[in-house]
């Protein structure tokens, strides 16, 4: 594989709270795998870690790699980003081509929150790129493991 064609994708949100370390995380590994994880001890007495791992066709990961280079997040910089608090925080790391980035900041509830801050077109690229990622995998997700196929 040569350099240009190196990918790899991995997204995290989380906090800590009263139900302890609740996170919600997945990444795309170069070799297609795609590895989903999710723990949270709301509604039950422990943590429920769950994982899940799917091998992604080519197809899907040249589809993924479309969707974050179509939203020229590559572009921005999160210097003005709100930082992480006890809210929570969010990170987003991709490696596409020979462009490496790596953006941290707070969660962001609602777009109330990109407005009021400090670099709104930024935070609206980034916000948007995260809710498209987080669809895709949640999809691909529940397609490879539905419990009933579908006729």
């Amino acid at each position: 594989m040569a350099a240009s064609d190196e990918f790899y994708c991995r997204y995290y949100t989380g906090h800590k709270g009263k139900f302890g370390h609740e996170f919600m995380e997945f990444e795309f590994l170069p070799n297609g795998v795609l590895k989903y994880a999710n723990n949270s001890s709301y509604k039950s007495k422990e943590n429920e870690m769950i994982r899940k791992e799917v091998t992604c066709s080519p197809a899907v990961i040249e589809e993924l790699k479309r969707i974050i280079t179509e939203s020229e997040v590559t572009r921005e910089d999160d210097n003005n980003w709100p930082e992480p608090d006890r809210v929570g925080e969010q990170n987003l790391e991709i490696k596409i081509g020979n462009e490496h980035i790596s953006f941290t900041c707070a969660k962001i509830s609602s777009m109330l929150d990109v407005q009021d801050s400090k670099d709104p077109e930024g935070l609206r690229i980034f916000y948007y790129l995260v809710q498209d990622l987080k669809c895709f995998v949640f999809s691909l997700i529940s397609l490879h493991f539905k419990i009933k196929p579908i006729p």
